[in-house]
């Protein structure tokens, strides 16, 4: 045991925290990153300004509380989403992280439990951690899919107090479709579960895949996450928001800290806001390497995942912790989510991922025949 964990192991930390890893990926110098779903894409020049001219106003009342219900922000989400919601309706956090943070501080805690379906993103049973709830880890298809059915069934015998559902799910990249959303919704009915769909990749699906915010009409119990990191490229920014019935976000007033979001952050985003257009220009540039991807691994015989997302997974890899290893050596970061035979990928810029794709190529025409996952 490390110097480090050996102090940590002394402090009186909570039961539940002993023993889990945090959270993150890999953070090295290397000249291509496509590791953490980022929009590799840099800010329009005339968004930087934008957003610089608005911090810069803001900065001349730094002295001041920011606004603590952040309504224009609100206001500009609302009308970005449509869908005919109104602000009442909107909440924002420091990333989707801590909007679901949040959520879990609210519905969950002591006595109560959290669900989802592995394989998923990583920071639900850690979110589940850090507030004291238990989390249940459902089960998804030897495809990785999930049925409506399975869904509900997995649901209603477990009787959740709080479910994610992450679609496009993160890693497969996969879209649910809204029935596995409405099965879950009902299953849920007896246990009151909030059922939170997760779709921080909403803007890169594929034509004719349906939001869960078409359902929330109706549904109090329905929120709707998603982020400014991903198509907007606001990740450094750190804004998350949901979209759900107006008294969700009157239950998360009661566990926000004071003045949550700075007036830097709800500056930079409504800037940003102002000129969606110019933000998402790259989003079709995007999906376009993403198919790109999906196609060029088809041929060489690896099996990518259909993907609603800006990244891919793909399976086939007779050795992925190799060839994760190979592509870093090459000059390319992507990520292993510990699934055997499998990797993630971002999908960058044009030469981004021709890069990726020459590294791979080689890597599979060479690779050793066996395989144990790289823990990364």
């Amino acid at each position: 045991m490390s110097d480090q964990l050996e102090r940590l192991a002394k402090l009186p930390l909570r039961e539940n925290l002993r023993g889990i890893e945090p959270y993150g990926a890999p953070q090295l110098d290397v000249p291509i990153l496509l590791n953490v779903n980022e929009n590799t894409h840099p800010l329009p020049a005339a968004v930087s300004r934008a957003i610089s001219e608005d911090v810069s106003a803001a900065a001349t009342d730094l002295n001041r509380y920011p606004d603590r219900e952040f309504t224009e922000l609100r206001e500009r989400l609302a009308g970005y989403l449509g869908h005919g919601l109104g602000a009442e309706s909107i909440w924002a956090a420091n990333g989707s992280n801590e909007v679901l943070q949040q959520i879990l501080q609210a519905f969950g805690g002591p006595g109560r439990t959290v669900m989802s379906f592995p394989p998923t993103y990583s920071m639900y049973p850690l979110l589940a951690s850090g507030t004291d709830t238990t989390y249940l880890a459902g089960a998804r298809g030897e495809d990785f899919g999930l049925s409506a059915q399975s869904a509900a069934d997995q649901v209603a015998a477990a009787a959740p107090n709080l479910v994610i559902l992450c679609s496009p799910n993160n890693p497969t990249g996969t879209a649910l479709g809204l029935d596995v959303v409405e099965a879950v919704y009902e299953a849920g009915r007896a246990s009151q579960a909030i059922v939170i769909v997760d779709e921080a990749y909403a803007e890169f699906a594929l034509s004719g895949t349906r939001s869960a915010l078409t359902l929330l009409p109706g549904r109090e119990r329905l929120i709707v996450t998603r982020t400014m990191s991903k198509a907007f490229a606001l990740a450094g920014a750190r804004l998350g928001y949901l979209a759900a019935a107006p008294e969700i976000a009157d239950a998360l007033r009661l566990v926000r800290l004071p003045y949550h979001l700075s007036a830097v952050t709800q500056a930079t985003a409504n800037a940003a806001l102002k000129q969606v257009d110019a933000l998402l220009a790259t989003v079709e540039d995007i999906k376009g390497q993403r198919d790109r991807i999906v196609s060029e691994l088809t041929r060489l015989g690896l099996k990518p995942a259909v993907s609603d997302s800006n990244f891919v997974f793909f399976g086939g890899l007779e050795h992925s912790s190799a060839t994760w290893q190979g592509l870093l050596d090459a000059g390319v970061l992507v990520r292993d989510v510990g699934i055997a035979g499998h990797l993630r990928v971002t999908a960058g810029t044009e030469a981004e991922t021709t890069a990726f794709l020459h590294a791979l190529e080689a890597l599979v025409s060479s690779a050793p025949k066996t395989d144990s996952g790289h823990d990364s």
